[in-house]
């Protein structure tokens, strides 16, 4: 049995609103997904933009090289390829260039068939009044259960 795989981008809820989300698979060789299933890969600097030919690549994604890959291993920080259906891409495509929204990974996990998977998101970025009143709002209902606690 194999652990559960669960890589998440924690920063990209606080500073990006989430918009609409999207489930992509990755192009892989066989290091990479040998890190991946290890657990060390990270998504929290990564995001995803379009080439010319209209493909969706995961920029700055890192994965960690295979510590028996030797002559095999693989770039840490190459851009991967993610794949799609043509309608959703088209349809990502056209609201990055048209109204300038950014595409930011969310989460990078395992399914139960062993594909990896990436959670992808249409994302607006957050102003910093913004990113102030989910700070406050977080502090509030820490204080609030901290009070009911208290108070049972």
């Amino acid at each position: 049995m194999q652990k559960k795989i669960n890589i998440k981008n924690k920063k990209a809820r606080f500073e990006y609103e989430i918009l609409d989300k999207y489930i992509a698979g990755i192009q892989l060789t066989g290091t990479e997904i040998k890190s991946i299933r290890e657990s060390k890969a990270r998504i929290t600097e990564s995001f995803c933009e379009f080439n010319e030919q209209g493909e969706l690549f995961a920029i700055n994604m890192f994965i960690e090289e295979y510590l028996y890959g030797h002559a095999f291993n693989h770039k840490p920080k190459s851009e991967r390829k993610l794949l799609l259906n043509k309608q959703e891409l088209k349809k990502l495509q056209k609201e990055v260039q048209n109204v300038g929204l950014t595409i930011i990974p969310l989460r990078l996990f395992l399914t139960d068939k062993g594909w990896a998977k990436l959670e992808i998101a249409l994302c607006k970025g957050k102003k910093n009044y913004d990113k102030r009143e989910v700070m406050k709002d977080r502090d509030n209902k820490r204080d609030l259960a901290r009070i009911k606690k208290n108070f049972n």
